[in-house]
């Protein structure tokens, strides 16, 4: 298996569950589209959505990935500040989780599909669910 084929690749590079080729947004990341996503993988035709609501459970990845963040901040700050003071934690944590909502937002989206839908194998060797 190389590493194209591998789920933390998918995951990172926002790739299809099921066949890992297809991409599962529409357009570059720090865009003002960065949240569209392609109804279903361009390549082996799996839906993005599979219900309504789906990824109000990506929340919580979102929000441990946030906390993970703040637990870095707070490390980096305090081998580099004497005192760190609320005001300061607050800035430092609020330009950091701004300037990597797309990144956060599509790996919530990513990984939270990766753990619902089963990879099957490359494009070539899967049939289409469009196509069926």
């Amino acid at each position: 298996m190389s590493n194209r084929n591998s789920v933390l690749y998918s995951i990172i590079f926002n790739r299809c569950p099921r066949c890992r080729e297809g991409k599962m947004f529409k357009s570059g990341l720090y865009t003002t589209r960065f949240s569209d996503m392609h109804t279903n993988c361009p390549c082996c035709g799996q839906e993005f959505e599979p219900e309504p609501g789906f990824y109000y459970g990506a929340m919580y990845v979102s929000f441990a990935f946030n906390v993970a963040i703040f637990i870095v901040c707070l490390f980096i700050l305090s081998q580099f500040v004497e005192e760190i003071t609320m005001a300061m934690m607050i800035g430092v944590v609020a330009a950091v989780v701004v300037g990597l909502l797309p990144v956060i937002f599509r790996w919530s989206r990513s990984l939270y599909i990766h753990i619902f839908v089963r990879y099957e194998g490359p494009c070539s060797e899967i049939p289409n669910k469009l196509h069926r």
